[in-house]
C-alpha cells in the first residue's frame, strides 16, 4: 500500500469519527435511548454500541471495499489490511454517564498498525497518528512523559475477567509496592492515549481485545513510548497482553507486570 493510500484513509477516518461521535453524543445525552443490556458481569452493551459500529461498518466498506473490519460487536476476519473498530470503548462508563469513554478505529496492514484514530466526543478530544508522521491530540503534537522515578510515576492497570483476579490483584500491589499511584479508569484506549500525552506513565493488562488497543498502540508508539509486541499470534482475533510505557519505566514495569518484550526501546 502506498503512502498516498495510507494518508487517504487517515484523513478519511478523520471525518468518519467526527460523524459517529455526534451519533455517540446523542446517546449519551438521553439515557433513556440506551436500552442498557448486559454480556456478562460488568461487560456492558448499550444501542449505542451498535448503531455507531453500525455506521462505521457501512461508511468504511463503502469507502474501501477491500479491506476488511473486525468490531466488538459484529465481529469479522483477519486481513492483510484491515480496520479495527471500537464504537464506544468504557461503556460502563457511558452508561453511567461517566464521560470517560471513547470511539476508536485502527487500521493494521500486514499485522502492523498503521494508523489510529481515537475520538473522546464527551472530553472534546481527539488523537490521531499514522506511523513515521507522529501523535496529535487535537491537532498539537503529543510526547510521552520521559519519568524516570517508579516512585513518581501514575500507571493505569486495566482488569480482564479472562485472566485471574488474584493475577491482577498481585499486578497491582506490586506497582504500589515500587511506589507508584496505581488506578483503573476503565477505558483501555483511551489508557493508551494518556500515556501518549503524559498523563500517565504507563498502562498494561494482562489480557485485552484488539479492538482496544489497535488504534491506541500507534498513537503511543508514535509518541514515544515502549508497546510490547501485541500483535504477535493471532492477537488480532484473540487478544493478547499489552504494555505501553514511557520507555524510561521500560523494565521496572516488565518486572511489575510480567509483560516482556523481545525488543528493547534504548
Amino acid at each position: 500500500m502506498t503512502p498516498a493510500e495510507l494518508e487517504l484513509r487517515e484523513y478519511a477516518v478523520l471525518g468518519l469519527v467526527a460523524e459517529a461521535s455526534h451519533l455517540a453524543l446523542d446517546y449519551f445525552g438521553r439515557s433513556d435511548s440506551l436500552n442498557i443490556t448486559m454480556k456478562g458481569a460488568q461487560d456492558w452493551l448499550t444501542a449505542a454500541d451498535g448503531a455507531v459500529e453500525s455506521f462505521l461498518r457501512e461508511r468504511l466498506g463503502r469507502l474501501f471495499p477491500a479491506d476488511g473490519v473486525i468490531g466488538e460487536e459484529g465481529g469479522g476476519e483477519a486481513a492483510d489490511a484491515v480496520w479495527i473498530i471500537d464504537p464506544i470503548d468504557g461503556t460502563a462508563n457511558f452508561a453511567h454517564g461517566d464521560r470517560n469513554w471513547c470511539i476508536s478505529i485502527g487500521f493494521v496492514l500486514a499485522g502492523r498498525p498503521e494508523i489510529g484514530v481515537i475520538a473522546a466526543p464527551a472530553l472534546g478530544e481527539v488523537y490521531r497518528a499514522r506511523r513515521g508522521s507522529g501523535a496529535s491530540l487535537n491537532g498539537r503534537p503529543i510526547r510521552v512523559s520521559g519519568t524516570s522515578d517508579i516512585g513518581r510515576a501514575s500507571l493505569e492497570f486495566g482488569w480482564s475477567k479472562r485472566k485471574p483476579l488474584d493475577s491482577y490483584i498481585e499486578m497491582v500491589r506490586r506497582g504500589f509496592e515500587a511506589g507508584a499511584a496505581v488506578k483503573r479508569p476503565g477505558a483501555g484506549a483511551l489508557g493508551l492515549c494518556h500515556v501518549a500525552c503524559g498523563r500517565t506513565d504507563a498502562y498494561a493488562e494482562l489480557h485485552i481485545n484488539s479492538w482496544d488497543v489497535a488504534a491506541g498502540l500507534v498513537i503511543a508508539a508514535e509518541a514515544g513510548a515502549h508497546v510490547n509486541d501485541f500483535f504477535e499470534g493471532d492477537a488480532i482475533t484473540a487478544g493478547n497482553p499489552v504494555l505501553c510505557c514511557t520507555p524510561e519505566l521500560q523494565d521496572e514495569l516488565e518486572c511489575i507486570t510480567g509483560i516482556v518484550s523481545r525488543h528493547k526501546d534504548r
